[in-house]
């Protein structure tokens, strides 16, 4: 599943990001980290970025969650 945040492989490559970080927020990172290296990493530069960044990990961790929980109530359901 593609989203607008997922970035393609030939981007990521392009811009070499870690494997690590190739998640459903990968297409955020990428301005994201050109902001911080042109920005020298200073903390109060690429607040936008960074916002907009955390707030798409914070929402994919809670569809996760979300996702698993309900995966628990329904394998519950099938226990009993």
């Amino acid at each position: 599943m593609v989203s607008s945040t997922t970035a393609s492989q030939a981007e990521l490559n392009k811009h070499q990001v870690p494997l690590q970080w190739r998640d459903n927020c990968s297409a955020l990172l990428i301005p994201l980290n050109i902001c911080r290296h042109k920005e020298y990493y200073l903390p109060w530069k690429c607040e936008d970025e960074k916002h907009v960044y955390e707030k798409c990990q914070y929402d994919d961790y809670m569809r996760r969650m979300k996702k698993l929980a309900k995966q628990k109530k329904e394998a519950a359901e099938n226990l009993e």
